[in-house]
């Protein structure tokens, strides 16, 4: 029900009207009217009482002095100046004419005093630094400006053709000897009679004194342009060196763009010959010619041909993902392992986006962590040994001559890398690839040495098969 009606405001103050109504009682006369009561509930503005005046009276800017046309005149002529005509000619360096009238347009359409009347200037300490009339930037607020159009989206390499007119183009700026067109020709050495007729119609004679006369002439021009440079001048290296390094490789017609490739070095840079170490080793014989084994050396002290003469194979190859506010970053996990075949393994982890550069690093760390691998008689491991990473465990025994390597795949080309033939090995549990992997490489490291066992017991410990047999395994 709406307030705003008749009958509702009749309601609301009591007035509606009726049928008899009897006397009003005591405590009925001396009550407050209904209006009285329900009225302040349903208005909008505070209760009189609620009202309350300002400690102090308005007062206007004139009387504080603020309107005074001098005072006006002087903030003007202060914080609005107009254009110098110093500034005007910077200003026409920049902006074309049709900017510059937009500009003087903007001036006069715009008075400095209704600024100071009606503008407001911030003194607080978060102020900027000047008054946003694009007349100033500053870099830490505004954005750099782009003086040069944005790159040709359609734009591509150049082929062999393109490049060969584009090389033309820029030569010709710098024009050496005589223009073309003003050396003679075989014609101008033939009497005038023979001129218009081809050369196939001239007498032998003829034919025979315009040849020799027109090759004395091309080898006279050829010295008298060899004796020296030319005065016009020819392209020097910098002007070389600068096409190389700013010369557009693209079909933009050299266009410079406001793009964030930075520029190429050519293969050779005048002047720097001999200051940089070639990464590739001559004693290689050729085996490294990208020069991804020269950080292996160094820290294993082999060659790259024992390098490359080394057992390597990849044994766990999964993609992982790393989920970002940016989205998954996938990524490929590997493990390889690397080995001798005489006693030595070694395993590596890498990840990369690329599955190719993660099998290079895994490779190569596999090689650098080549350890010695304890074998008996050169082809099982001592007695019974266990390896156990995360949930993964597992469990490793010697076996006899001809046993053979009864374990998993992964752990067969683990002992074949070692030079392990006669193996059993079981993974009771988990059989995670990675951490099988981990698990086994553990327990070959960790076998039990006899000769320690020896010392702790304060016995020796005598191998039967070297006592009665010799040490023959077969």
């Amino acid at each position: 029900m709406s307030v705003a009606r008749p009958a509702a405001r009749r309601l609301l103050s009591g007035r509606l009207p009726g049928g008899p109504r009897a006397a009003p009682t005591t405590a009925a006369a001396t009550a407050a009217p209904c209006h009285q009561v329900l009225g302040h509930q349903f208005h909008s503005s505070p209760q009189l009482a609620a009202r309350r005046r300002p400690r102090f009276a308005n007062v206007r800017a004139a009387d504080m002095g603020l309107m005074d046309e001098k005072q006006i005149d002087e903030f003007t002529a202060e914080k609005f100046t107009r254009y110098t005509k110093e500034e005007m000619e910077q200003l026409g360096k920049r902006y074309s004419p049709q900017q510059i009238a937009a500009i003087e347009a903007g001036e006069a359409a715009i008075d400095p005093r209704d600024l100071t009347v009606q503008g407001r200037l911030r003194v607080d300490p978060y102020a900027l630094p000047y008054i946003d009339d694009f007349a100033e930037s500053q870099p830490v607020i505004d954005k750099r400006t782009r003086h040069e159009p944005p790159p040709d989206p359609m734009a591509r390499f150049m082929n062999v053709d393109e490049f060969t007119q584009d090389l033309i183009k820029w030569a010709d700026q710098f024009p050496t000897g005589d223009v073309t067109g003003t050396l003679k020709t075989l014609v101008d050495f033939v009497p005038d009679e023979h001129k218009k007729t081809p050369e196939a119609h001239w007498p032998g004679a003829v034919r025979t004194e315009a040849h020799a006369a027109f090759e004395s002439y091309l080898k006279s021009e050829i010295n008298r342009q060899a004796e020296g440079p030319d005065a016009e001048g020819g392209p020097t290296d910098a002007d070389v060196l600068q096409y190389i390094l700013e010369r557009s490789g693209m079909t933009d017609n050299n266009q410079v763009a406001n793009s964030s490739l930075a520029l190429a070095l050519p293969a050779r840079v005048p002047g720097v010959a001999g200051l940089y170490k070639n990464a590739i080793d001559p004693a290689d014989n050729g085996l490294d010619d990208t020069g991804i084994y020269q950080d292996l050396k160094r820290r294993t002290g082999m060659s790259v041909q024992e390098i490359l003469s080394l057992q390597t194979k990849r044994l766990v190859l999964r993609h992982v993902s790393n989920q970002t506010r940016l989205g998954k970053i996938r990524k490929a996990a590997v493990i390889y392992c690397a080995g001798n075949g005489n006693g030595w393994l070694g395993i590596g982890e890498a990840k990369s986006t690329e599955s190719m550069v993660a099998s290079v690093k895994a490779r190569l760390t596999a090689i650098r962590n080549m350890r010695p691998i304890r074998r008996y008689e050169e082809r099982t491991i001592f007695g019974t040994v266990e390896g156990k990473v995360s949930g993964t465990v597992v469990k490793m025994s010697a076996r006899p001559p001809g046993f053979g390597l009864r374990v998993s795949h992964r752990i067969f080309e683990m002992c074949r890398a070692a030079g392990i033939y006669d193996l059993a090995a079981t993974i009771p549990r988990s059989r995670n690839p990675s951490n099988s992997v981990k698990a086994a490489y553990e327990a070959l490291c960790n076998q039990p040495d006899p000769e320690e066992i020896a010392k702790g017991r304060g016995m020796k410990l005598v191998d039967v098969r070297k006592v009665y047999y010799g040490g023959a395994t077969h």
